[in-house]
């Protein structure tokens, strides 16, 4: 296995020289599947309206077009980058814990890389596709715990197949938008409101979303021997960073942080923390 994820949405600019990103190699150890200790939902159905495989291959062609243009602006930091290695690190022992939530996730080429922006922002692409901006790092100050947290939030989104879905329900959307645009000779019109929405980069996560994937991420983080108290701490520096009035929050923008779901999270700390407790011990 390798590792790999998502795009920035401003084109970020960072004095670093060009570098290829660094492909990961997280073994072939097979975890054997687990009953999970946090509580989510089945995956909808609706998913299957989009085919996997395509969906990944596309994320895979926007994901290396970010890095190219990451590179060309020589933000892109170069594999002996110490942020970026704590990065790997962490991957290395969360990717061992994802097969039981997705049986492609073996599959994947896992591909983590730093980019240079003062953005507050983290993503997990289709396929494994993970990108983190320097500015989420630094700005919140993120413990290694805290950024496994935040990692592992992300890898949940692409284990779940969250983008499957909401773009299956926007394609069933749009089914019925041209149908109606039709049978009203809206013409264009109708063809241009069928296709907002539809771009891979740019789609947000229900609240149930959400918080499936902050259970999941936080049990993959808590298998991996991550404190799973610091899911805690790092919603209450992202809504400290929320109140603050600082520029570049696109996490936040999608990612919203509250009472709710720091209380949540307060709530299913416990049923990880055996996992953690277990982790640590075999370390």
């Amino acid at each position: 296995m390798c590792f790999l994820c998502p795009p920035p949405s401003v084109a970020p600019s960072s004095p670093w020289s060009a570098r290829r990103g660094f492909l990961l190699a997280a073994g072939s150890a097979a975890v054997a599947p687990a009953l999970a200790q946090v509580e989510v939902g089945s995956a909808s159905t609706m998913r299957k309206l989009v085919p996997a495989e395509t969906l990944e291959r596309s994320a895979a062609q926007q994901y290396q077009q970010m890095l190219d243009q990451a590179r060309a602006q020589r933000a892109l930091a170069p594999p002996e980058h110490p942020q970026l290695q704590r990065l790997h690190a962490i991957a290395k022992r969360l990717i061992p814990f994802t097969a039981p939530w997705n049986e492609r996730a073996g599959q994947w080429r896992w591909e983590v890389n730093l980019i240079g922006s003062q953005q507050i922002n983290a993503f997990c692409m289709p396929g494994g596709k993970i990108a983190f901006y320097t500015g989420i790092l630094d700005k919140l100050k993120l413990t290694e715990d805290e950024a496994a947290m935040i990692m592992g939030h992300e890898m949940a989104h692409a284990l779940r197949e969250h983008a499957r879905e909401r773009l299956a329900k926007t394609q069933a959307t749009s089914i019925g938008i041209r149908l109606g645009s039709q049978l009203l000779g809206l013409g264009d019109l109708g063809n241009a409101a069928a296709n907002l929405g539809g771009q891979l980069l740019t789609l947000k996560f229900s609240r149930s979303d959400e918080t499936d994937a902050d259970l999941v991420g936080l049990e993959l983080a808590a298998r991996a021997g991550y404190q799973p108290d610091a899911a805690v701490s790092l919603w209450q520096k992202m809504g400290k960073a929320s109140g603050s009035q600082q520029a570049g929050l696109a996490f936040l923008s999608t990612h919203p942080s509250g009472p709710d779901r720091i209380r949540e999270l307060q709530q299913n700390v416990p049923k990880v923390q055996g996992l953690y407790q277990a982790a640590r011990k075999a370390d």
